[in-house]
């Protein structure tokens, strides 16, 4: 039977750490050590600046103990300062493919994987990951071996790396993240805490984690503590030849129970009644990307509109489907109803995939604790990455499919 473990969450940090926008853990090597313990096993201690999500396993044929992590920064570390063990007999690590470290410990003997225990410090996040090998046979050693597979979290083959591509054309996921609210507008409030600011600290956030992970441009509607109008936030989507549109929003609830992340799409009914008032407005240009309605009646318009909804419309549920799966895959809770429909006035444009993401409800003080907490965001940060992924992948096959 392989032996792994995957931790997903480090402990709530402070509100003061959590507008921290950096997400990158960092390894301590004060408390970082790799030691011979008694009976001839090993001990492997790392302190890490902050929790992140990790999985340990070992390797046959030559022995050796792997440690993948969320993405770590190795600055400052090297082998001489972490290696004092007899029964190691070298230490490499670093990244090993976008969005992911490793380092592979070469064992002298066959060590199995005897506990596993990350520790996280409330007040500041830090964390200590310690993993002890002890001795056993190698018949033993070569039984329990193995790389794990989890396809919520596991790498993808090197050779299986999927090319981002969105109709129109081929090359980066262009994504325009839409913090809600800005400037006048706090969006909800509660605990000294506002939606507005929280939302920015997000999307930087996401925007790092997604383009540092290779594959991806990034656009926002708004990078600092600005009103942009609704209808402004869908312009400059088509502007920048956005491929996705994400609004993101923590809602607070006057009364009722509602807590957990909820994806929104545009209504069907909210869709009729977008095409009858965009139809009105002069700056048709704005609302469908590479044709200029200006000119048009309103009933020729109106069939445009209907025309690039209907191609769409079924994109856009695919996106909505693929972030409930990326995001419940990170543990986070989700409502109990998480895909809805709704008029969202972000989600207007016809020829724009378009969702507005609720990661939850300020109103629940389970989600503003999460919310409010860095690692929390950054890790549901990874799983809208994985979930964009999925769905450029799915949409550039069945867009062949389209094009046949």
């Amino acid at each position: 039977m392989k032996l792994w473990v995957l931790v997903v969450w480090a402990a709530f940090g402070s509100a003061a750490a959590a507008q921290e926008l950096s997400g990158l853990a960092r390894v301590s090597v004060g408390g970082s050590q790799i030691t011979d313990t008694w009976g001839g096993g090993v001990e492997l201690r790392m302190a890490l600046t902050q929790g992140v999500p990790f999985r340990v396993y070992t390797l046959d044929a030559p022995e050796r103990l792997v440690l993948d992590f969320r993405e770590v920064d190795w600055r400052g570390v090297t082998e001489a300062a972490l290696l004092n063990a007899d029964g190691v007999e070298g230490l490499r690590f670093g990244g090993v493919r976008p969005g992911w470290s490793r380092m592979v410990v070469d064992l002298a003997a066959p060590l199995a994987i005897e506990t596993v225990e990350m520790v996280t410090e409330e007040a500041t996040g830090a964390a200590v990951l310690t993993v002890a090998l002890a001795q056993v046979p190698a018949e033993r050693f070569a039984e329990v071996s193995g790389a794990p597979f989890d396809p919520r979290w596991d790498l993808p083959a090197a050779s299986g790396t999927a090319k981002l591509t969105a109709l129109p054309g081929d090359g980066p996921l262009r994504v325009m993240l839409d913090p809600g609210h800005g400037g006048i507008d706090p969006g909800a409030e509660r605990d000294g805490y506002n939606e507005k600011e929280l939302m920015l600290a997000f999307a930087l956030e996401l925007k790092e984690t997604l383009l540092r992970s290779g594959g991806f441009e990034v656009m926002l509607t708004r990078s600092e503590d600005r009103f942009v109008s609704l209808e402004r936030r869908v312009a400059l989507a088509h502007e920048q030849g956005a491929h996705v549109f994400i609004s993101l929003h923590a809602d607070a609830l006057a009364q009722g129970q509602a807590h957990g992340a909820t994806v929104h799409l545009l209504s069907d009914s909210a869709s009729d009644a977008a095409s009858a008032k965009l139809a009105e407005r002069h700056d048709r240009d704005d609302i469908l990307s590479g044709v200029d309605l200006t000119g048009q009646d309103d009933v020729v318009a109106d069939v445009l509109l209907d025309l690039a909804r209907q191609e769409t419309k079924p994109r856009a549920k695919r996106l909505a489907e693929a972030l409930v799966d990326g995001i419940r895959a990170t543990g986070a809770p989700m409502n109990k109803r998480p895909l809805r429909h709704a008029g969202f006035s972000v989600l207007k444009a016809a020829d724009i995939p378009s969702v507005l993401l609720e990661v939850g409800f300020m109103s629940s003080s389970r989600d503003l604790e999460n919310i409010t907490n860095k690692q929390w965001r950054i890790a549901v940060a990874a799983g809208i990455r994985d979930a964009l992924r999925a769905w450029a992948s799915e949409d550039a096959a069945l867009s062949q499919l389209v094009r046949q």
